[in-house]
């Protein structure tokens, strides 16, 4: 059963948005789709797949990352 995780990131240039898509990539996990939302700052992953395991690929890079929802913005460039 395919898990989704949503994730608050800041997301304020292209290059960031290359940065997230790579470390997403690279998790080794049965990853179905990714999607990120600039305009809310938002990336959702489907998979098997656990939101502390994505935030920690995006932590890794120098990103931060809250659980959607959870206090805190999240947004760093």
């Amino acid at each position: 059963m395919a898990n989704v995780v949503e994730l608050k990131v800041g997301l304020h240039c292209n290059e960031c948005i290359k940065k997230i898509l790579k470390a997403i990539k690279k998790i080794q996990a049965d990853i179905e789709t990714y999607d990120i939302d600039t305009q809310l700052n938002k990336v959702t992953v489907t998979g098997n797949v656990s939101s502390e395991e994505v935030i920690r690929v995006i932590h890794k890079i120098g990103k931060t990352a809250t659980t959607w929802g959870a206090e805190g913005d999240g947004v760093t460039c």
